[in-house]
């Protein structure tokens, strides 16, 4: 079971919506940024369990019609109804479930075909297409970042940013080892093989991270040159 909280997200929200109307606030547009992306989230956050509880209105509405009436008509849309509402429902779940760090973030998949040939890259472009075809039914967009293709098929390797909310929360239980067992289609004499093709998943990181370095894991290696009578110093700095 889920705990959604709405009235906290209104007041939340609200709070922040009222920081918009202060006069300095576009003044510091990185602020500015962060808050109206946070605003974003919240709306869809809100809209989303608003249009549940309206899908299950319109279920019990048409359910109780049927107790009265007993009209097949009632029972057909209620069949229909019952699909979307859990749908909706399963959606609004693995949203709320998504609470890491990183977890809205757009996504950044890397696909390279494993020891093989020609079958794991075939096998790593039915992965790449998988993917992509997820992304963009569930209107995220893909931008390919970087593409080679395969000798005889299939591609050596692929990167691609996946855009959209929670695209890095939905995806990165996929990263890991994949493999695929079939007849070859590439085997003239159609033997079984076995194929593997890896998948990394990382966030896109935005510019409002904040990175702090410890001092002590800092250091500091000086080097002296002579040069025409005038020493020169350079400074190497290393973070471990």
């Amino acid at each position: 079971m889920i705990h959604f909280d709405i009235s906290n997200l209104e007041a939340e929200l609200k709070a922040l919506e009222e920081q918009t109307t202060n006069s300095d606030f576009w003044n510091d547009a990185e602020n500015s940024a962060k808050v109206l992306k946070q605003i974003t989230l919240l709306k869809n956050k809100i809209s989303g369990f608003k249009s549940v509880q309206n899908e299950l209105k319109d279920v019990q509405d048409v359910y109780e019609l049927l107790l009265v009436e007993n009209d097949e008509s009632f029972e057909q849309e209620l069949n229909k109804l019952m699909p979307q509402l859990e749908k909706s429902i399963e959606k609004l779940e693995i949203n709320t479930l998504l609470s890491g760090k990183y977890d809205i973030n757009n996504a950044i998949i890397t696909l390279h075909p494993g020891a093989g040939g020609t079958e794991s890259q075939d096998w790593a472009q039915m992965l790449y297409r998988m993917y992509t075809r997820w992304a963009l039914d569930n209107g995220y967009e893909v931008k390919e970042l970087d593409y080679l293709d395969g000798e005889e098929a299939g591609i050596k390797s692929v990167t691609a940013l996946i855009s959209g909310p929670y695209a890095y929360g939905y995806l990165k239980g996929e990263m890991g080892v994949h493999r695929l067992v079939r007849i070859s289609p590439f085997d003239s004499g159609g033997r079984r093989h076995t194929s593997f093709a890896s998948l990394e998943v990382l966030p896109e990181i935005t510019e409002d991270i904040e990175i702090d370095i410890n001092p002590d894991d800092l250091r500091v290696d000086t080097y002296r040159a002579s040069r025409s009578r005038r020493a020169t110093y350079k400074q190497n700095i290393f973070c471990g």
